[in-house]
């Protein structure tokens, strides 16, 4: 292991991950906890939503107002969000300021307040952001297409719905909180100018004797799958397909990776040239690829116009299966260039290595420098990627439209 990796694992199941770096003034933490979207309760879908805001007002001695107070004169920044698996809070400050920054976090984990005062302001910011999607046909797509591409309830959104919204009460976000806010499997991970030993002793008098109560394993479902038609009264219609890819622990992960690059890697990406560039089909298209800890994906969406739907369906298919058939030596240095310039970026940023940390040891039970990822990418051949394609072909693919029309999808069967 690289020597500026910290990994320590405490025995009430919670680890502790640290990159020192010590080209940069500032640092960031990363604190994954265990009861994402797909540990709501069946009749509180959002639950985990609901409470990623709820913890933030208020906690241990501090109430809404001294916790931001406090926050904000740290010259803290922070991001609370909710995944399938986990919810994150995530904060970066300058370096010298985090071991403060980490005593409030202690609190938010072990010791929010959770008033019934404080509840229903949360609640309403989640159903604002569900309304809201109204407005986002992209991220509307994305949201529902993974709910019928993952097996149940891998993908379920983490908004829920408008009636489970309803249900929920402070109780229930309180007991589903107290049962999942646990260290069995949560993540600490901190990367930027800090002693990081120093730091790990205070983890350990924080949060070394947080207690511990093991989250249930969830239970999947076959996924939905299929084709679905959304229909709306708008001007354009969005399309929005996905097929199964390699998942981060899997050998092909990174021809995964180059093969999405070559599709959609920035004005050079052959959907960029096909559907946008030569044929002025649509003016956002992409394909992206989004992993789970067993399952991911391929996730393709465009929007155009309803007379241009069906060409634009087809062209894409088309791009999509045309791949498998080759791929030019220019394309994987293209792709190649991209995805390392993407890491040099990461590399600079302690949100997105803190953030990496975490993701790295969820998956794959290890840290990876940035040596090492360029290291596989730059290995990778067109012999590979081929391989990988036809290992995870694009095929029994879940479509969705949402629009006055939806294409005739016929050809999604034709092998």
């Amino acid at each position: 292991m690289a020597e500026d990796f910290f990994v320590r694992e405490f025995p009430n199941g919670l680890t502790f991950l640290g990159q020192r770096m010590d080209h940069v003034s500032s640092a960031a933490l990363t604190v994954a906890v265990p009861t994402g979207a797909c540990h709501d309760p069946v009749t509180g879908q959002g639950a985990a939503a609901v409470a990623s805001e709820w913890c933030l007002r208020g906690a241990g001695r501090r109430d809404t107002r001294q916790l931001n107070d406090a926050l904000d004169a740290l010259g803290c920044q922070h991001i609370e969000s909710v995944q399938s698996e986990h919810i994150l809070f995530s904060a970066a400050s300058l370096g010298r300021n985090l071991p403060a920054v980490l005593d409030i976090y202690a609190d938010i984990l072990l010791r929010p307040r959770l008033e019934d005062s404080t509840f229903e302001s949360c609640r309403a910011l989640v159903a604002q952001e569900l309304e809201g999607l109204e407005d986002e046909p992209m991220q509307k797509c994305a949201f529902l297409l993974r709910e019928r591409f993952y097996p149940y309830p891998l993908g379920r959104s983490i908004y829920g719905t408008t009636e489970s919204l309803r249900t929920i009460t402070a109780d229930i976000a309180r007991k589903h909180l107290h049962r999942g806010l646990a260290p069995h499997g949560a993540i600490l991970a901190v990367a930027g100018h800090v002693d990081m030993p120093k730091l790990c002793d205070q983890v350990e008098r924080l949060l070394g004797d947080w207690p511990d109560c093991p989250t249930q394993a969830v239970e999947t479902q076959p996924a939905q799958g299929g084709v679905v038609h959304i229909p709306k009264d708008s001007a354009q219609v969005h399309i929005a397909m996905a097929h199964a890819a390699a998942p981060m622990d899997d050998p092909s992960y990174y021809a995964a990776r180059l093969a999405e690059t070559v599709l959609s890697g920035g004005m050079s990406g052959r959907l960029f040239t096909e559907v946008r560039e030569k044929r002025g089909l649509v003016y956002h298209v992409s394909t992206r690829y989004h992993s789970l800890k067993s399952h991911a994906g391929m996730f393709t969406y465009a929007a155009t116009v309803g007379p241009k739907a069906q060409t634009t369906f087809e062209v894409i298919l088309n791009e999509l299966r045309r791949l498998g058939d080759g791929i030019e030596p220019d394309e994987i240095l293209k792709s190649r260039a991209q995805l390392r310039s993407a890491l040099v970026m990461q590399g600079e940023s302690t949100h997105a290595r803190s953030s990496a940390l975490c993701q790295d040891w969820y998956h794959l039970h290890r840290l990876r420098d940035l040596a090492e990822i360029s290291d596989h990418i730059e290995k990778v051949t067109v012999a590979d990627v081929l391989e990988y394609l036809r290992e995870f072909p694009p095929r029994r693919m879940t479509f969705l439209a949402i629009g006055p029309t939806s294409p005739d999808v016929a050809a999604l069967n034709a092998q």
